[in-house]
């Protein structure tokens, strides 16, 4: 699999989740075909080439964790941008969670 192809699959996904709705990374991986690849989605999403129109806030881990190290301002940057799109994110330990069974965005192919 050429990683251009991959990446390309990804932020086409990634386009997809509506506002005030989330994604996990392993969702996003099992729909560009490859159930093992979240770190490589997570990549991608780290060089995402258009942070204002492939939204990558919306991407979060399996837990709902929203990521420590967000590439384009941390979790708190991540966690405004979610709130502005109407999404609560809980504190916990020190992380912020969103609720999975309320914001998940199910793709439908």
């Amino acid at each position: 699999m050429q990683e251009d192809n991959f990446f390309a699959r990804v932020y086409a996904l990634v386009q997809r989740i509506p506002r005030g709705r989330v994604a996990t990374y392993g969702q996003i991986a099992r729909s560009c075909g490859n159930a093992r690849a979240s770190r490589a989605v997570g990549y991608a999403l780290h060089v995402n080439p258009l942070p204002g129109k492939i939204p990558c806030h919306r991407v979060v881990n399996r837990e709902g964790r929203l990521a420590p190290s967000f590439a384009f301002g941390g979790e708190d940057v991540q966690r405004d941008l979610l709130a502005a799109e109407g999404v609560v994110c809980e504190h916990r330990g020190g992380d912020y969670y969103v609720d999975l069974e309320k914001y998940r965005y199910i793709f439908e192919n």
